[in-house]
């Protein structure tokens, strides 16, 4: 069995799944890390990381599947942004887990089957994937989505002819 934790990455809601594979892919558990606008961004880099770190150790994943940072017209975003992807990946880094980083839209078309589709088809699709009985809030979703893309990416069922790793 192959446990991954996946991240959305986001200075206000992070949001992060533990999935599993093993016949077929299975969420163990998922959540939103939080930081109210109250916080200054040194407290919420360091909660973030904090949190990562203790998902890291309570789960043991073999990986840490993370959602790239994308292009953002908005200076002081893309700087927030890179501080809160910096805080995850320092937390895999020192328990050594290996990192895999994947575009937004290449987790789109792995999960929809198209790279530009809305967060509510991701949504959709990511509780259909992974038989939840509710559709899920859209920053766990994304995480659930960059994992699936990371199960999706990195699986030799992929051949023609093989079943979906995902289902």
């Amino acid at each position: 069995m192959e446990t991954i934790l996946a991240v959305d990455p986001s200075l206000r809601s992070t949001g992060y799944a533990i999935l599993c594979r093993d016949t077929k892919v299975r969420c163990l558990r998922f959540g939103t890390i939080r930081s109210t606008a109250a916080l200054c961004l040194s407290r919420c880099l360091l909660s973030i990381h904090q949190n990562i770190a203790q998902l890291i150790m309570e789960y043991s994943p073999v990986s840490l599947a993370v959602e790239a940072i994308i292009f953002v017209q908005n200076h002081r975003t893309a700087i927030n942004m890179g501080g809160v992807h910096g805080a995850v990946l320092l937390s895999a880094a020192e328990q050594g887990l290996p990192v895999h980083e994947y575009a937004p839209r290449k987790v789109k078309q792995a999960v929809v089957g198209y790279g530009t589709a809305e967060k509510y088809q991701v949504a959709f699709m990511v509780r259909s994937i992974l038989g939840l009985a509710e559709t899920p809030p859209k920053d766990v979703a994304d995480a659930m989505a960059v994992g699936l893309c990371h199960f999706q990416a990195n699986s030799a069922a992929l051949f023609i002819g093989q079943p979906s790793p995902l289902v």
